[in-house]
């Protein structure tokens, strides 16, 4: 199955291999599913873990090969996953995906193999396989007069298991590599096209959303599970996760066509919830407040519906005396210039600033943006070389909601609207930015420089987060100048840290700066990737309107950091019912975040919940079932009991479980 495995939500990288593996075992009759076969972008670090939580041990990819400034030192080695989890994984030497077994081909690889003296064996994936055609009678012909030729490597047909099965046999210590693979080319992929990606993230929050809602409703009123019809979502949701789509390098017509079918499912999963949610609420007059996030908020348990106090209205913006205004509600204390940009934000608990000293925050920035080859693919590190700072106003006042700044500009022929705004006791500054897009040719960033000195930041991959350099020392650092996140970046100093949230954007780039106020060290800047605007494969690539929500929260933990960007991504839902709706499963651990509630897909009726250690440490939390159980196991992602995992401890209601860092965890529930 091929996918953007740098790109998705976590939820849904688990169900690309649950969707994918049943896809080829089913329509090709295949039996082996030990190996996975990706051609990505890059590979996150939290991949190991699902591919062994999915059956597969092993891992074939020729793609890292294309890394433009660093040269990968290994073909046969351990990958090592943020929770530890190792795959062996291969990256054959022969450099290509379309191999036609030419001597010139198979000598390359020879001398190329990183591992030889130790290993015997590499693999060469043979055919014409971008774009199709397969394997041809003249490739076969040729191994079969390789096979056995003085002087050129042996060659011989096997399927990619039985190599594995070879490579582990003769290199048991093969070395190890920790973390990404990050693929050093095709980094715009991270944001072109950024209708698709809005609507790929969207798609993601509101399965897990049907979901959760549907199950509790059928758990609690025999409320019909739509097992067909999720089936069906989820298989669309992640066919558009292939590349060239989700990544924006397709022809326009591909993306014409994606961001139809985002609007239909996105259609058919609102009324799946707003049918389960009615089921649960009933028939009534009381606002009844649906948090679908994995934590609590303003009383209303995560998973449950019940009224909420709420907070009141929003923090009015008074005006600041040399010109702009000022936000505050107690907790932090924002002040917007005359210019529309945020040039302090103070976190009043710690007082503590977190914009660096003369800069200012929220800022957009302007670059060109031509790169050597790939339009579509590509963003080279020369695109800083110029950059326009959109500091003019067409417009700066209160919002209509009376409890926000609006700023109004205008840059070349595109218009931006920013909306800042600060809830009632949160510690968070949300930015709306709105962008009708006419530039081509121009990557759009939005910045926040932090009087931070890190020398490492946070960024949410699957199942946890990655930790990536902020300077450049070597070339391999040099070479991420612009990286993947998901619903976070976080950075701190010891005791105090920031994080920036989004609901939409996956780009993004971290540099350090030397302080300008006289004096020493370093600050830290975050820049978001909002907009491109290559010419090829599509011409209009991103023309149009876009809306993104990103929010700053200063004095944030890990903990803040992933439990903001929850929240930002699963906005509550109001309904008028008749009753609370408690949640089909509690957990007492906020290091531990439930991603999936859902029925098993068997149609058996059994619960299952997916969940994993989402801060990097260990945790022994206790889960309490809403409802009636006459058994559980731990099972893999395709819902199969796992014989070897360590069981659950069950009393009654109560399921306690121990999970090391980032360890992530099914379980299935029997219902009587």
């Amino acid at each position: 199955m091929e996918a953007d495995t740098n790109m998705p939500g976590s939820e849904a990288m688990a169900r690309q291999f649950v969707h994918g593996k049943r896809f080829f075992l089913d329509e090709f009759g295949l039996e082996n599913e030990e190996v996975w076969l990706p051609d990505t972008f890059g590979f996150a670090a939290g991949l190991p873990q699902i591919i062994r939580a999915a059956g597969a041990k092993w891992l074939l990819t020729q793609k890292i090969s294309w890394s433009r400034t660093n040269s990968f030192p290994h073909h046969t080695f351990q990958w090592e996953g943020i929770d530890g989890t190792r795959v062996l994984t291969h990256f054959p030497p022969v450099d290509t995906y379309n191999c036609a077994l030419h001597g010139s081909e198979l000598a390359h690889a020879a001398r190329n193999f990183r591992e030889k003296g130790r290993a015997r064996h590499s693999l060469a994936p043979t055919g014409y396989g971008d774009g199709g055609g397969g394997t041809t009678r003249e490739m076969v012909g040729r191994a079969a007069r390789l096979r056995d030729l003085e002087g050129s490597p042996t060659v011989v047909w096997e399927t990619p298991g039985a190599f594995f099965e070879k490579a582990a046999a003769e290199y048991p210590d093969a070395p190890v590599w920790v973390g990404e693979l990050y693929l050093e080319l095709h980094r715009a992929t991270l944001t072109s096209q950024a209708g698709t990606k809005r609507g790929n993230r969207r798609s993601e929050h509101l399965l897990r959303e049907a979901e959760l809602w549907a199950a509790t409703a059928a758990v609690r009123t025999g409320h019909p599970y739509p097992y067909a019809e999720l089936d069906r979502i989820w298989k669309t949701v992640l066919l558009h996760q292939f590349h060239d789509i989700l990544p924006g390098s397709s022809i326009a017509w591909v993306h014409r066509e994606a961001r139809a079918t985002y609007a239909r499912v996105a259609g058919e999963l609102e009324a799946i919830i707003a049918g389960a949610q009615r089921a649960l609420a009933g028939e009534g007059d009381r606002e009844l407040v649906f948090n679908s996030a994995p934590y609590e908020h303003d009383g209303v348990p995560a998973a449950g519906a019940r009224p909420s106090s709420g907070a009141g209205a929003g923090t009015v913006p008074e005006p600041r005396a040399a010109g702009g205004y000022v936000l505050d509600n107690g907790l932090l204390h924002i002040e917007i210039d005359a210019r529309g940009l945020v040039v302090s934000a103070r976190d009043l608990t710690a007082d503590r600033e977190a914009v660096a000293p003369g800069t200012a925050a929220g800022l957009l920035q302007l670059h060109q943006d031509f790169p050597n080859m790939w339009d579509a693919w590509d963003v080279d590190s020369f695109y800083r070389n110029t950059v326009t700072d959109l500091t003019d106003t067409d417009e700066i006042g209160v919002g209509a909601d009376g409890a926000s700044v609006r700023i109004v500009r205008s840059f070349g022929n595109s218009r931006a609207v920013q909306v800042f705004s600060l809830p009632p006791e949160q510690r968070r500054l949300v930015v709306d930015t709105e962008v009708d897009w006419h530039e081509t040719e121009k990557i759009l960033k939005l910045a926040f420089p932090l009087d931070l000195h890190a020398e490492r930041y946070a960024s949410e991959t699957q199942f946890g987060h990655v930790f990536r350099p902020t300077h450049t020392n070597t070339s391999w650092e040099a070479a991420k100048f612009e990286a993947c996140n998901h619903r976070f970046v976080h950075l701190e100093e010891p005791g105090w840290g920031v994080a920036l949230v989004n609901d939409a954007t996956y780009g993004h780039d971290v540099t350090r700066t030397v302080r300008t106020d006289g004096d020493r060290g370093t600050t830290t800047t975050v820049r978001a990737s909002l907009l491109r605007a290559p010419r090829f494969p599509d011409p209009e690539t991103d023309q149009g309107t876009h809306r993104f929500r990103h929010a700053l929260v200063p004095g944030a933990t890990i903990a803040d950091a992933v439990r903001e960007g929850w929240r930002v991504n699963l906005p509550e839902r109001r309904l008028t019912g008749a009753q609370d709706v408690a949640p089909l499963v509690t957990v007492d651990d906020d290091a531990v975040v439930v991603t999936a509630v859902k029925l098993a897909d068997d149609g058996s009726g059994d619960v299952v919940i997916r969940f994993h250690e989402a801060h990097g440490g260990r945790a022994r939390p206790t889960l309490t079932a809403g409802f009636a159980f006459s058994g559980l196991t731990a099972t893999d992602l395709l819902e199969r009991p796992l014989a070897q995992a360590p069981q659950p401890v069950c009393e009654g209601a109560r399921i306690t479980v121990r999970l090391r860092p980032f360890e992530l965890m099914t379980l299935r529930l029997r219902r009587p």
